[in-house]
């Protein structure tokens, strides 16, 4: 029988719907196969950043050449893969790398491992005896605050930190292997101090500017004018535990809002108590002899205010590194005993978001400009309002051909249901607190002098209380930055939610 034109038609219709309906049917079998053999996957590893000696070390007001390396620096790693995604830290042991040296770092990275440069992650620890990577533009640049301007070219130590982090995080990569992950939290109140005090005095509150603050930042420990610390502390110390499928110890990276501790004599090189914790949790995990090696990663959280000094108390005198060995111990233990009670997945969502967010720069008043050429006229020997008044009378006169405008960079990272905040700044305590209380995750906690450093970020708040950390030339963005980078990382983190299972 001949068909008519019109049935032929149906029929052809009809095998070309089936073979779509088999081709889709193959496809959601090859999604499913996909699905099934997906693995979680992790490595990590260490590069050495330790610099040549005579490199300058900053962290005080009277850097010095560095004569001796007490322990090495290094970038220590961590690279994380969800079969679908692909996230790394980078966690150095600088006092804070600028923009120029993290963009770098980020670039290589990208270059030489394929991972996007949103994906990577790249932090100092803040030890304040390690050498300079900040550039080489005089003396003002070499105290804490300092580098308020880039140069053209990086120089020797910041090309090979930029090459060191690329290069230990594709030996990270090199060791990926599959792999569960877990997190948790200790808790640890302690070591932590918040150093910005109302104090009784006004000699106590001078500002290099010519006048008075309401609090005063690192005051004489028992003095009988301190009345009481001007804001809080967080004492949680969250942490990432990954190990192999075995059970096998890879990373563990744990994260405290503690500044740095300090206690190293001048001229020597030291990663501080961010590295006598990386040591000592492999030796608390029993992982000292692997291969791949164990690495231990402690990075700084919101400790913009923060101290270990218990300022209504005098400390006793300690030998060099006793005071970073001890506290390293504690946090280390305080994480090993939290670790046991961890839950690991062999499963779980990676993701990442980077944002560039546009903020005012802080600026000076005519009245700051006037002071500040006032100061730097003075002849030698005349009487100060404030030992450091020379010093914020250059920076003033630096930022006032600054521009008015910049953006910083912002980036968070989803694990699960842990989200991570970086943020290029000296942070708050306070601004720490917040985000954990306002996270859309289970659990959350920031990572400071990340991917850039900006100076300190005190909250609208604390800027009217004045004090160090709010210094024009210590604080370099405007009053109500830590407001808008909160609202900025909340909005990350819920995009992250809503867009990802």
């Amino acid at each position: 029988m001949r068909l008519s034109h019109s049935a032929s038609k149906n029929r052809a219709v009809g095998r070309v719907c089936g073979l779509l309906w088999l081709a889709g049917l193959v496809a959601a079998h090859a999604v499913v196969a996909a699905d099934a053999v997906r693995e979680f996957r992790a490595g990590a590893a260490r590069g050495d950043i330790t610099p040549d000696l005579g490199i300058m070390i900053v962290g005080g007001f009277s850097p010095f050449p560095a004569k001796h390396v007490h322990d090495p620096l290094f970038v220590r790693a961590l690279v994380l893969d969800d079969g679908r995604q692909r996230l790394a830290f980078a966690i150095c042991d600088n006092l804070g790398m600028p923009r120029e040296v993290c963009d770098e770092a980020r670039r290589l990275t990208a270059k030489a491992t394929g991972l996007p440069a949103s994906h990577v992650l790249v932090a100092g620890t803040h030890t304040h005896s390690a050498g300079s990577a900040r550039p080489s533009l005089g003396p003002a640049t070499d105290r804490p605050g300092g580098a308020l301007v880039s140069s053209a070219e990086l120089n020797g130590y910041q090309q090979l930190i930029a090459r060191r982090v690329a290069d230990t995080v594709q030996c990270a990569i090199n060791n990926l292997a599959p792999a569960r992950i877990g997190w948790g939290a200790g808790n640890l109140p302690g070591q932590v101090f918040n150093r910005r005090w109302f104090v009784a005095s006004e000699a106590n509150r001078r500002n290099p500017f010519g006048g008075v603050d309401q609090v005063r930042m690192n005051p004489p420990p028992a003095a009988p004018d301190l009345i009481k610390p001007a804001g809080v502390t967080d004492p949680e110390i969250t942490f990432i535990s990954v190990q192999s499928a075995e059970g096998r110890p890879i990373a563990l990276l744990a994260n405290y809002s503690l500044h740095y501790v300090g206690g190293v004599p001048a001229n020597a090189i030291s990663a501080d108590y961010f590295g006598y914790f990386s040591s000592r949790i492999e030796e608390l995990l029993g992982a000292e002899k692997q291969d791949p090696p164990f690495v231990g990663v402690l990075t700084n959280g919101t400790s913009g205010n923060i101290n270990n000094i218990d300022f209504r108390t005098k400390r006793p005198a300690r030998a060099p590194y006793e005071a970073m060995r001890a506290v390293a111990n504690e946090v280390a233990a305080e994480v090993f005993r939290a670790a046991q009670d961890v839950k690991y997945h062999d499963a779980i969502t990676l993701d990442a978001r980077f944002e560039e967010l546009p903020l005012a720069s802080r600026r000076a008043t005519s009245a700051m400009i006037a002071h500040a050429r006032e100061v730097i006229a003075k002849p030698a020997g005349a009487p100060v309002w404030h030992p450091n008044e020379r010093i914020y009378a250059e920076r003033v006169l630096q930022i006032a051909e600054l521009p008015a405008n910049l953006t910083i960079p912002l980036q968070t990272f989803r694990l699960g249901d842990l989200g991570i905040a970086a943020i290029p700044c000296e942070v708050f305590a306070e601004t720490g607190l917040e985000l954990k209380a306002t996270t859309p995750f289970a659990k959350s906690f920031t990572i400071e002098i990340a991917n850039g450093y900006y100076g300190y970020l005190p909250t609208p708040e604390q800027h009217q209380l004045g004090g160090y950390e709010t210094w024009l030339g210590t604080n370099r963005l405007e009053v109500e930055a830590s407001t808008k980078i909160v609202v900025a990382l909340q909005r990350m983190w819920a995009q992250m939610r809503a867009e990802t299972p």
